[in-house]
């Protein structure tokens, strides 16, 4: 296991971690093809509104913002493989609810709200299980490198899916897009079953309670995860919402087809999945300077793309953009993810996925709101200006926060480190 390849995929040696990662290739693919023809879909249906886009948008990460820190407390307590085998059969029959509409041609602006609210209630449980599941998986010691895989299969697919779905969205319409991300969900729900519940690493510490406000405590008792948290609040709130800008640049800024606008999200993923495989070589967890150093470079990056001149170069950047947004994310998580007590990973977790996409509902609507008024690169310059002020912000908070440290003797830090994790 000494060579590079071997290091990188070094995860995929563990039988249960290769099954998890099958099944959510592919029902991951179909999620990015779901969301490229949701997203289709809502502009046909309000001609080209970034305001409607923005509110189903809402819709569907609101429930992040309201349930997720109690689901933590749902993954602290009970099986996660089990709650992530429900979540996916449910989200699959949502898909399949709104796919059967639109093939019967009486989808409305209304049924598709319903639908993301749905799926939002879905994932407030699925993410933050998802996230602490992959530690039952591999263990502590190949945490950060199964997570940079998960994050590379994630934008495998977020690669082929927009792809795919540009080209069937034209040929066969948003529907029949629907109705095959539906089906897709049965491949992680098969993985899941086929696992080997023996061979999952749980230290047999699951409390008959798990109060979310003991998540909190825990978190805002430590300088180390509390600033990392902050900064990826307003990233996630401002900086994350290419679900939104991304079709509006396509449309309103360069009138691109169904296939073109596949292609930008192409190249943002394409750069994601690049970060990913960087990231795979990860040992431990990262420090503070290098969690905002890659928020400063995404957000210069951000800011560049929403004043790409030509669509061409827009695609470059969004390749670096793509880069940069999930280096930053991935060095947050493994910062937060590998300083967390292991009783309550669940939590924190649930705390990162609230602070990272529960947050969306609130920046979608005015991110939205602002490329209504002023253009879809408003909302892609907000995002970019916004992470850059976020991100000097914690700088100067880290820089000041390190004499405090060295005369407490780095309290800010854990005492002891997770399982398996070694020392930076």
């Amino acid at each position: 296991m000494n060579s590079p390849r071997a290091r990188t995929f070094q995860s995929l040696t563990i039988r249960n971690f290769r099954l998890f990662a099958a099944g959510q290739l592919v029902s991951v693919a179909g999620t990015w093809m779901m969301v490229v023809a949701q997203d289709w879909l809502v502009l046909a249906l309000t001609g080209d509104s970034g305001t409607a886009l923005g509110m189903v948008t809402a819709f569907q990460f609101a429930p992040l913002l309201l349930f997720t820190l109690h689901a933590g407390g749902l993954a602290d307590r009970y099986d996660k493989r089990r709650l992530l085998i429900c979540a996916n059969l449910t989200s699959g029959a949502l898909a399949l609810c709104l796919g059967v509409l639109v093939l019967a041609g009486v989808a409305r602006l209304w049924h598709v709200c319903l639908f993301a609210l749905g799926l939002g209630l879905v994932n407030a449980v699925e993410v933050p299980t998802r996230m602490s599941f992959v530690s039952e998986l591999v263990g502590a010691d190949l945490l950060p490198n199964a997570s940079a895989l998960s994050a590379a299969y994630f934008n495998a697919a977020r690669v082929a899916g927009p792809a795919v779905a540009g080209l069937l969205i034209g040929w066969l319409g948003t529907g029949a897009v629907m109705l095959l991300n539906a089906v897709s969900y049965l491949a992680t729900v098969a993985a899941l079953r086929a696992m080997r519940p023996g061979e999952l690493h749980r230290d047999g510490r699951r409390p008959e309670r798990a109060p979310v406000r003991d998540g909190l405590r825990h978190t805002a008792a430590r300088a180390d995860l509390l600033l990392p948290m902050v900064l990826v609040a307003v990233v996630g709130m401002l900086g994350f919402n290419f679900q939104l800008t991304l079709p509006l640049l396509a449309k309103t800024v360069f009138h691109a087809r169904a296939f073109d606008f596949g292609l930008l999200t192409t190249a943002f993923a394409a750069g994601s999945l690049l970060a990913a495989f960087v990231t795979t070589h990860r040992r431990g967890r990262p420090p503070a300077g290098l969690v905002t150093g890659s928020a400063l470079a995404f957000g210069a990056l951000e800011t560049a793309a929403g004043l790409a001149p030509t669509y061409a170069t827009a695609l470059v950047l969004l390749l670096g953009t793509g880069f940069g947004a999930i280096y930053f994310a991935q060095a947050a998580n493994h910062r937060i993810q590998l300083g967390t007590d292991p009783a309550y990973r669940g939590r924190v977790m649930a705390l990162y996925t609230l602070v990272f996409q529960g947050t969306t509902p609130l920046g979608a609507l005015l991110i939205g709101a602002l490329s209504e008024r002023f253009g879809a690169r408003s909302g892609l310059l907000a995002g970019g200006v916004a992470t850059l002020l976020a991100a000097s912000v914690v700088l100067v908070a880290q820089r000041r926060a390190r004499p405090a440290a060295a005369v407490t003797g780095g309290a800010d830090e854990p005492s002891t480190r997770t399982s398996g994790e070694p020392a930076r």
